[in-house]
């Protein structure tokens, strides 16, 4: 399906009846991967599943943005559809934007609960090593940004953020590169005790993009979360352990089990 939201056609997906839940999804991903969960809680609840502008099926933005930039993105796309109280179901980058949310305190959408898995937002300090090739990269890449570096080689400033970006870097969008570094520079630690709502957290023991102590820490920090641990299990849980994950899930939105 599609909307137009605030001038971008927005692609989503709605399926079911009841109480909304709101999908926010992971970086750089379609809604199409959630498939699975999107079935199990649509069993209960009616689900919105929109591709954030840059992801799946939908545009990118027309500028660089921010984390909120997103969250006032979603709160645009639930006006559009009338939807005044959800669950919110938020996997990493989606994590990003619930925090943004949550924190707001003139929020117009009322939160029920709340479910994080692999979520992101918490910016971790670099190692010594890291430090110095970090600074090593800023140094070479402010040399090849001044003019007559650029005239001489014209490519050579693509290549090195190329070389030196994350799978995600490459993979995406000139645009959408501007948009990854504005979020993974912005932390959002401080905004964990403003998520109030019931949370449920579900995380990969393994998650190697949101470190499982990134969970830890939100239990301890939101005033009422709980985590739940996915042994043999990364950042994409709900696809790599199915059948537990929904279970999980499944107990927490009180619907039937198989």
């Amino acid at each position: 399906m599609n909307a137009e939201v605030n001038g971008i056609l927005t692609n989503y997906i709605d399926k079911g009846n009841g109480d909304t839940v709101l999908l926010l999804q992971g970086w750089g991903t379609s809604v199409e991967l959630y498939t699975a969960v999107i079935d199990k809680m649509a069993e209960k609840y009616r689900v919105l599943a929109p591709d954030l502008p840059g992801f799946g099926a939908t545009p990118d933005p027309a500028e660089p943005w921010h984390v909120g930039d997103y969250a006032d993105f979603a709160l645009a796309f639930c006006e559009k559809l009338g939807i005044k109280r959800c669950i919110i179901f938020g996997h990493s980058f989606g994590g990003r934007v619930t925090l943004k949310l949550m924190a707001r305190d003139d929020l117009p959408l009322t939160v029920d609960k709340i479910i994080l898995t692999g979520a992101a937002g918490i910016r971790h300090e670099l190692s010594e090593a890291a430090k110095k090739k970090a600074a090593a990269y800023q140094r070479t890449k402010k040399l090849l940004s001044c003019a007559p570096m650029k005239a001489l080689f014209p490519n050579a400033l693509e290549k090195l953020r190329s070389k030196h970006g994350s799978a995600d870097y490459k993979a995406a969008s000139p645009m959408m590169r501007q948009v990854l570094v504005n979020t993974v520079n912005e932390d959002l630690s401080a905004l964990l005790p403003k998520c109030t709502p019931e949370t449920l957290l579900i995380w990969g023991r393994n998650d190697d993009a949101a470190p499982y102590e990134d969970g830890q820490r939100m239990e301890r920090e939101m005033p009422d979360a709980g985590l739940v641990t996915i042994e043999n299990a990364g950042h994409f849980a709900f696809l790599e352990q199915p059948y537990l994950f929904l279970r999980v899930l499944s107990s927490f939105l009180g619907i039937p089990l198989d």
